[in-house]
């Protein structure tokens, strides 16, 4: 049987009204919000992925490539980028390797600490960042939100990330 298709139906608000017909009134609200959360960032990561997708990277190199292109010297230890994004360390070795591969960085070490690795954006990292901020900058522009909404779940969030110790 396939799955049900039909337009306009919000299975999450469903959901929520069956939370609240088994006797869980008091998480459905709960559930519907993660829910929510998790689909949204679901579409909008699908977004950036498929406006990415014309470069050959994905979202993850872009904003490792991103982080270097920002920083004063274009390069970081891998320790930091790790910390800065907020992603374990295999995944900056993994992620890096990729980008290592494509030429968009360099890997090398601390001319202070030999131990320390630091990544170096290239020449043809800073021109592919220069050539995607801008298709990605389009989608930023136009999530369908107003701007007013914007600020206000940018602040939801960043007030449950601190609450929760993200920061």
């Amino acid at each position: 049987m396939a799955p049900n298709t039909a337009p306009n139906t919000d299975f999450i608000a469903a959901a929520k009204t069956n939370w609240e017909k088994h006797g869980w009134g008091d998480a459905a609200s709960g559930m519907a919000t993660l829910t929510s959360v998790v689909r949204v960032a679901q579409m909008m990561r699908t977004r950036c992925e498929q406006t990415l997708a014309p470069f050959g990277i994905s979202f993850a190199r872009y904003e490792l490539l991103t982080l270097l292109h920002f920083t004063r010297h274009g390069a970081l230890p891998m320790s930091k980028i790790s910390e800065r994004l907020q992603v374990h360390p295999a995944s900056v070795t993994h992620t890096v390797a990729r980008l290592e591969r494509d030429g968009l960085v360099r890997r090398g070490s601390s001319a202070e600490d030999k131990r320390v690795i630091l990544v170096s954006i290239t020449d043809q990292g800073i021109a592919l960042v220069k050539a995607a901020t801008p298709e990605l900058n389009a989608v930023f522009r136009n999530l369908g939100l107003t701007k007013d909404a914007q600020e206000d779940l940018y602040q939801i969030c960043s007030d449950f990330r601190r609450i929760a110790g993200d920061f």
